[in-house]
């Protein structure tokens, strides 16, 4: 009995047509589709919120580098920002290291 169930099932697997060639490439898809929305798309729009406050950089904005120094910006032209780290103390650096522009110090922070 167990074995005419077996051969039954086998024989109803065997005569069954194999699926369109483009269906092994669906799950690919998907994936590269899921890849792009959770991914992807996220980081450029995070690049671009972070291009658009290094062009806006002006004289008296705090600035976290990207080494982690914190300054005020002193001056500042196409590539380079040269940046008040302690009184005296002014470092040139390339715009595209600065990581972040906080706010002036005079305004409160959300949380306050």
């Amino acid at each position: 009995m167990n074995q005419s169930i077996l051969s039954i099932l086998s024989a109803a697997g065997s005569t069954g047509e194999a699926p369109p060639a483009w269906m092994q490439f669906l799950p690919l898809v998907a994936m590269g589709v899921i890849f792009w929305f959770l991914i992807l798309r996220p980081q450029m729009r995070r690049q671009k919120e972070h291009q658009a406050k290094l062009t806006t950089i002006k004289k008296g904005d705090e600035v976290l580098t990207g080494g982690g120094i914190v300054g005020k910006v002193m001056r500042v032209d196409d590539h380079y920002a040269e940046i008040e780290i302690a009184n005296g103390v002014r470092v040139r650096a390339l715009k595209s290291t600065i990581a972040d522009v906080n706010p002036p110090a005079g305004a409160a922070a959300a949380n306050d």
